[in-house]
C-alpha cells in the first residue's frame, strides 16, 4: 500500500468518491467532524460522494435525506437511497438490488439462520440496528462486544450451512442472499444517476474503506484507499487498498480528501 499523499497526481481526474462509514468516517464509534466536513468540501469541489455501508436501510434513508451526498448504499449493496427535489419539496427514493419476490423468498431462510446462530453460538447476538434492516441479518461481533476469531468463524460457518453468503466489518457479521456487493451497487448507481459506465471509467472514482466488507471496492476500483486501521486486515485483503492514510478512521478519511482537494 502506497502513502495516501501519492494520490495527489490523480486528483484532477477524479469524478467522485465512494466510502465506507464505520471506522472510515467514524472513530471509536463517533462520526469525526473533520470527516463530515470533508464530505461537504468534496461535494462543493464538484466530486460526487456516495457512502457505501453495511449499516441498515433505515440508517441510509436518513443519511440520504440529511447528508451532503449524492446517495447512500446500505446493507453492503442490497439497497440504495437518493434524495431529489421536486416542486420545492425534498424526496428520498429506494432502489433494491433484488426484486420484491426474491427478497420475500429470502426472509424465512434468513430467519432460520438467525435462529440457528443465536441458539448454537453462545455469545452471538443480533446487531442493535437489526430492526432497521430489510435484506440481511447482522450479528454484533465488535460494536457492543468483541467476539474472538473462532466465534466469528463459527457464525460464518453456520451462515454458509444455511446457504447464505456472509461478510464481516469491524462491527458486524452479515448473512444475506443475492449476488450484490458494494462495488456492484456502485456500478448500478453510476449508470442510473449519472449515465456513466464504471467498467470503462472506474479509475475516475476513489473508493475508501477499512475492513473485509470493503473487499469488493478495493478489488474493483484501481484508485482505492484505506484509512490507517485497514492495516489490521492487510493479511486478509486480496487485494488490499492501493493507498493508505497515516491516520485512523474519519481522521484518515479527512486526510485523504484534503490531499485530493489540495491537488485539484
Amino acid at each position: 500500500m502506497k502513502p495516501a499523499a501519492e494520490l495527489a497526481p490523480l486528483a484532477r481526474d477524479l469524478r467522485g468518491i465512494f466510502c465506507d462509514i464505520d471506522d472510515t468516517l467514524t472513530h471509536e464509534g463517533v462520526l469525526v467532524p473533520a470527516a463530515y466536513a470533508a464530505l461537504e468540501a468534496a461535494g462543493k469541489a464538484g466530486l460526487r460522494v456516495v457512502p457505501v455501508t453495511g449499516r441498515p436501510a433505515g440508517w441510509a434513508a436518513v443519511l440520504a435525506a440529511t447528508w451532503p451526498v449524492e446517495a447512500v448504499v446500505a446493507e453492503n449493496g442490497a439497497v440504495s437511497f437518493r434524495r431529489w427535489i421536486a416542486r420545492g419539496r425534498s424526496f428520498v427514493g429506494s432502489n433494491f438490488w433484488d426484486g420484491e419476490e426474491a427478497r420475500a423468498a429470502a426472509r424465512p431462510r434468513l430467519d432460520a439462520i438467525r435462529a440457528d446462530v443465536l441458539a448454537q453460538v453462545p455469545r452471538a447476538r443480533l446487531a442493535d440496528d437489526q430492526w432497521l434492516r430489510l435484506c440481511d441479518v447482522a450479528f454484533d461481533i465488535g460494536e457492543t462486544q468483541t467476539l474472538a476469531p473462532d466465534e466469528v468463524a463459527d457464525i460464518r460457518r453456520r451462515i454458509a450451512a444455511g446457504g447464505a453468503r456472509s461478510t464481516v466489518s469491524t462491527v458486524h457479521a452479515h448473512a444475506f442472499f443475492g449476488d450484490f456487493d458494494k462495488a456492484k451497487m456502485a456500478v448500478r448507481l453510476a449508470r442510473e444517476l449519472w449515465n456513466e459506465d464504471l467498467d470503462t471509467i472506474r479509475d475516475r472514482y476513489l473508493f475508501v474503506g477499512d475492513s473485509p466488507n470493503d473487499q469488493a471496492g478495493f478489488a474493483y476500483f484501481p484508485v482505492s484507499a484505506g484509512v490507517a486501521n485497514v492495516s489490521r486486515y492487510a493479511a486478509e485483503l486480496t487485494p488490499p487498498p492501493a493507498y493508505v492514510a497515516t491516520a485512523p478512521g474519519g481522521h484518515g478519511f479527512a486526510e485523504i480528501v484534503s490531499t485530493i482537494l489540495a491537488a485539484r
